[in-house]
């Protein structure tokens, strides 16, 4: 509780801004943003209480995304960036029709929009894909760019948070 708590909080973030490859890249000189400490505890106790473990990567990916987009809606940043609609997004990706062993750049990938609805056409219903297809698509497929260094955090969370990416030995590429 109190400065304690928020001491932890501190020692936490720098130690997983520590991690190798993605986590580590994700937590890179992360910064405590709540400055109330009682605030920061009641944060704790609603994320303790939840069973995070039970819920699957698309669940956990889909309500990141939900808040991805409620930020977006709740605040515009520089750089002139949007959250780019689903919808939009999916006609995007339809009309590029990715396929697997190949690899998807974004020059400006945001919070990673289209790696995912690219992600979902490939792992579609009905698409089958083979182990060595599987592994290229989590580890080698996207390849990305974003100047905002919070934006890319978001990114970079958005696709551990899918599953995506997270078993690579490499340097995290975006």
């Amino acid at each position: 509780m109190g400065e304690p708590l928020e001491a932890h909080y501190l020692v936490t973030l720098h130690r997983l801004g520590q991690k190798p490859v993605m986590l580590g890249a994700i937590f890179f000189k992360a910064q405590n943003k709540i400055q109330d400490p009682a605030k920061l505890s009641r944060l704790v106790q609603l994320i303790d209480a939840e069973n995070w473990i039970s819920l699957d990567a698309a669940t956990k990916g889909d309500l990141y995304e939900g808040l991805l987009q409620k930020n977006a809606e709740d605040t515009k940043s520089g750089a002139g960036q949007y959250f780019t609609p689903r919808a939009l997004i999916e006609a995007m990706v339809a009309c590029v029709r990715p396929e697997p062993m190949k690899t998807i750049a974004d020059p400006a990938c945001g919070t990673g929009g289209f790696f995912l609805g690219a992600y979902n056409w490939l792992t579609r219903p009905g698409a089958t894909l083979d182990r060595r297809q599987k592994t290229f698509l989590r580890d080698r497929t996207f390849h990305g760019n974003e100047i905002v260094p919070n934006t890319r955090r978001m990114c970079l969370m958005n696709l551990f948070l899918h599953n995506i990416g997270v078993m690579t030995n490499q340097p995290t590429r975006l």
